[in-house]
C-alpha cells in the first residue's frame, strides 16, 4: 500500500496503569478504508490502545496521527470531532430511550429549542435501513436484541459523519447469523471508504474479514500482515509465543467406567425446557450443542435451582439429589460456571482473592469459629493465583482490571476450590483468547482424569468437536440427537440435529 493512504500513525505508544504497563512503545499504522483486525491474549492492550484512540483513555507517552494531523484526546468528545467512534464490548445504549433517541443522544435537532422529532425519526429510519434494520425508530432499545442495538451505535456514528470506527469484540453476543449480518454491514461502510479498526478473539472471523491484521502481546507490538499474506498458524504463533497446533488437544480420562455418575429425568419448565433427559459417567466430558435459544442455558438453570422446574429428578451415583436452590447445589458436589462472567459469576468491584475464596469462606482454610481470617484469605488466593497462572499484580486487586482470559480463570478457580463432582461450565471460553483457551481446555482435561464430570454448553462448533467425548444436541428446548463416535463428530451432523432436521 502506497504511503499517502496511511490515515492512522501509532508512534512509539506507551501507557502505564499503576502497578501494570498495558502498553510499550507500540509503533505500526492503519491504512484508510480498510478492516484492520487488532489481535492478541487477553491482557495484550488491544482495548487499552483502543481507549486512547477513542478517547477514554490518554496516552503516558508516544504520538497519534490522524490524516498526518497529531493528536491527543483527552475525552470521547475529541475524538468524536475527529471523526473516531469507539462501539466497546458494553455498548452505550439507553435502555428506557426510543431508537431515534438513542441515535440523537446529546446531539438533539431542534429549532428554538424545540426538538425537531419528526426530522430525527425520518433521519433515523433512513441510516438504520442503510443497515439493513427491520425495526421501527420508534422501539425501546431495551425490546432490541444485542445486535439490533449495535445497529443503533453503529447509525449513531454515521450520524456524526465518522470516517473511523473502531469495534471491540462486537461478535461476543451474537449468533452466527447476526455476525454475517454485521460483516456484511462492515463491507458496505468499506465501500463508503470508512476505516474500520475490529477487535477479535476468534481467528475464524478476522481470517474472513480482515485487511490486515496487527498482533499485540505483552503490551507489544508484534507484527502486521496484510489479507494475502494471512495465516492462522502464523497469527497463533504470534499471539502465543510459541505454535499452537491443536487449540484443543488435552490429556483426559480415556477410560470412561460403564456405570452412569450423574442422571438427570424428565427435566421441563414448559417454557424453554421440555421433558429432558440424559446422563453422564464420572469423568466424562460431554458437551451440548444448539443454536441460540435452544434451551440449554435454561436447562443447566433448571438443574442448578437458579430457575423453578415444572418436573425433573436428579440422580448422582445411585442417589436422589433434591436442589431448590444453588446452595443445595454445591452441597451436594455440583458447580456451576455462567455464560456472563461479569454480570452472574463475579463480583467485579472486589479483590481477586474475595473472588477465588467466597465459595470456601466458611471452611478451616478461611475461616475460625466463623470468623474469617484475611490472612488466610490472601495467602490462599496468591497460591490459587500461581497455580492457575492469573495475570494480576496481587490478590488485592479488583477483579474489573482483569482481562477476560484471567477474569475467566478466577471463576473457575474458585469453582475448583469446592472441589465439586460435577460441574457445568456455559459457554467456558467466551470472549478469550487462544492462549487461555488452551490453559482452560488443559485444566478441564486434568479435571476430567481427576474423576470431575464436565458437562458444558459451547456455540463453537470446533470446540464442541475438539473437546467433547459425547455430544448431545439441543433444539427448541429437547434433546435433538446424540452422537457417541468420534467419527460422527462434524459440523453437518451437529447442525442437522441442531436445525431439527434430522
Amino acid at each position: 500500500m502506497e504511503q499517502n493512504k496511511v490515515l492512522i500513525e501509532i508512534r512509539k505508544v506507551s501507557k502505564q496503569f499503576p502497578g501494570v504497563r498495558a502498553l510499550k512503545s507500540v509503533s505500526f499504522n492503519i491504512m484508510e478504508g480498510e478492516i484492520h483486525c487488532i489481535v492478541g491474549e487477553n491482557g495484550a492492550g488491544k482495548s487499552t490502545l483502543m481507549k486512547i484512540l477513542g478517547g477514554v483513555e490518554t496516552m503516558t507517552s508516544g504520538e497519534i496521527l490522524v490524516g498526518k494531523k497529531s493528536v491527543k484526546f483527552n475525552n470521547v468528545g475529541e475524538a468524536l470531532k475527529s471523526g473516531i467512534v469507539l462501539i466497546s464490548q458494553e455498548l452505550n445504549i439507553a435502555a428506557n430511550m426510543k431508537a431515534y433517541e438513542n441515535i440523537f443522544m446529546g446531539n438533539e435537532l431542534n429549532e428554538h429549542g424545540i426538538l425537531s422529532i419528526k426530522e430525527m425519526k425520518e433521519v433515523s429510519n433512513n441510516l438504520l435501513r442503510s443497515l439493513g434494520a427491520e425495526f421501527p425508530v420508534e422501539v425501546y432499545a431495551e425490546e432490541l436484541s444485542v445486535a439490533e442495538q449495535q445497529q443503533i451505535e453503529i447509525a449513531r456514528a454515521l450520524h456524526y459523519n465518522s470516517k473511523i470506527l473502531i469495534m471491540d469484540e462486537p461478535t461476543a453476543s451474537l449468533s452466527e447469523k447476526e455476525t454475517e449480518k454485521l460483516f456484511n454491514v462492515m463491507k458496505e461502510l468499506k465501500k463508503k471508504n470508512i476505516t474500520i479498526i475490529f477487535i477479535s478473539h476468534r481467528l475464524s472471523e478476522v481470517m474472513k474479514i480482515a485487511d490486515s491484521v496487527t498482533v499485540l502481546r505483552d503490551g507489544e507490538y508484534i507484527g502486521t500482515l496484510q489479507k494475502d499474506k494471512l495465516e492462522e498458524e502464523q497469527i497463533v504463533k504470534w499471539m502465543v509465543g510459541r505454535t499452537l497446533k491443536d487449540y484443543y488437544y488435552h490429556k483426559y480420562n480415556d477410560k470412561l467406567p460403564d456405570k452412569e455418575y450423574i442422571t438427570f429425568k424428565n427435566y421441563s419448565d414448559n417454557k424453554k425446557v421440555f421433558d429432558v433427559s440424559f446422563s453422564a459417567k464420572k469423568g466424562e466430558i460431554l458437551g451440548i450443542a444448539g443454536l441460540v435459544g435452544a434451551g440449554r442455558t435454561e436447562l443447566f438453570n433448571l438443574i442448578f435451582g437458579i430457575n423453578k422446574k415444572t418436573s425433573g429428578k436428579l440422580f448422582l451415583n445411585g442417589k436422589e439429589l433434591f436442589i431448590k436452590n444453588p446452595y443445595n447445589a454445591i452441597e451436594n458436589g455440583l458447580g456451576y460456571i455462567p455464560e456472563d462472567r461479569k454480570k452472574q459469576g463475579l463480583f467485579l468491584e472486589l479483590s481477586v482473592a474475595f473472588n477465588l475464596t467466597i465459595n470456601i469462606m466458611d471452611t478451616e482454610l478461611i475461616s475460625k469459629y466463623n470468623i474469617i481470617s484475611k490472612k488466610k484469605m490472601i495467602e490462599e488466593a496468591s497460591r490459587i493465583v500461581n497455580l492457575r497462572n492469573i495475570k494480576t499484580p496481587d490478590s488485592n486487586r479488583e477483579v474489573k482490571y482483569l482481562s477476560g482470559g484471567n477474569q475467566q480463570k478466577v471463576l473457575l478457580s474458585r469453582w475448583l476450590a469446592t472441589e465439586p463432582d460435577v460441574i457445568f461450565l456455559d459457554e467456558p471460553t467466551k470472549g478469550i483468547d487462544v492462549g487461555a483457551k488452551s490453559e482452560i481446555y488443559e485444566l478441564i482435561g486434568e479435571l476430567s482424569i481427576k474423576g470431575v464430570t464436565i458437562i458444558f454448553i459451547s456455540s463453537e462448533l470446533p470446540e464442541i468437536i475438539g473437546l467433547s467425548q459425547r455430544i448431545l444436541i439441543m433444539h427448541n428446548g429437547k434433546i435433538s440427537g446424540e452422537l457417541t463416535e468420534k467419527k460422527d463428530f462434524t459440523q453437518e451432523n451437529i447442525l442437522k440435529y441442531a436445525a431439527g432436521l434430522k
